[in-house]
C-alpha cells in the first residue's frame, strides 16, 4: 500500500528581507531592492501571481526613490506595494531597506527561505544560511525581467 501524497492548503505567507546599499541614489536604491526581490523569489520559487503584498522600508538615510518601483520593474503591476520608514532607533544599521512580501503558497513556514545580504544579515543572524549568489547571472536574470 503506499502513502497518499500529502495535500497542503494554500495560505498567505510572509517572506522577508534587507539589504543595504552604499548611496542615497535612485540608481543605488533600485538596484540594490532588485537583487533582493530577484533572490527572494529565485530562492523560495515566487510567481508574481501568487504575491498578494509586499511593504517596503528604508531607513531615514535612504528617501532618493521609492523602493517599490523596482517591483513594478520586475512586472510586479498588478501587486499592491508600499513603502514607510523604518524606527529612527540609535545605532540602527544604515541604508537599509526592507520588504516583506505576502505570498499566497502551499509552503510550511519553516520552508521559506528569508533573504539577507549585503550587510543585513547582522539583523537576523539566524537566517543567514544562503547559498553563494552569482552576481552576475542574478543581475542578467534581473535585466530580462525588466525587458519582458
Amino acid at each position: 500500500m503506499t502513502a497518499e501524497p500529502e495535500q497542503r492548503t494554500l495560505c498567505c505567507r510572509g517572506v522577508r528581507g534587507a539589504t543595504t546599499v552604499e548611496e542615497n541614489t535612485n540608481e543605488a536604491i533600485l538596484r540594490g531592492t532588485r537583487e533582493l526581490l530577484a533572490l527572494m523569489i529565485r530562492v523560495n520559487g515566487i510567481k508574481t501571481d501568487d504575491v498578494a503584498s509586499a511593504y517596503f522600508t528604508t531607513t531615514h538615510d535612504l528617501d532618493a526613490v521609492f523602493p517599490a518601483l523596482a517591483a513594478r520593474q520586475l512586472n510586479w503591476t498588478n501587486v499592491a506595494l508600499m513603502c514607510g520608514n523604518e524606527l529612527n532607533v540609535p545605532g540602527a544599521l544604515p541604508r537599509c531597506i526592507r520588504v516583506m512580501v505576502n505570498w499566497n503558497t502551499a509552503k510550511r513556514a519553516d520552508e521559506i527561505v528569508h533573504i539577507y545580504i549585503k550587510g543585513a544579515e547582522k539583523l537576523r543572524p539566524d537566517k543567514d544560511s544562503l547559498p553563494p549568489v552569482d552576481w552576475n547571472e542574478l543581475n542578467e536574470w534581473i535585466n530580462k525581467q525588466i525587458e519582458a
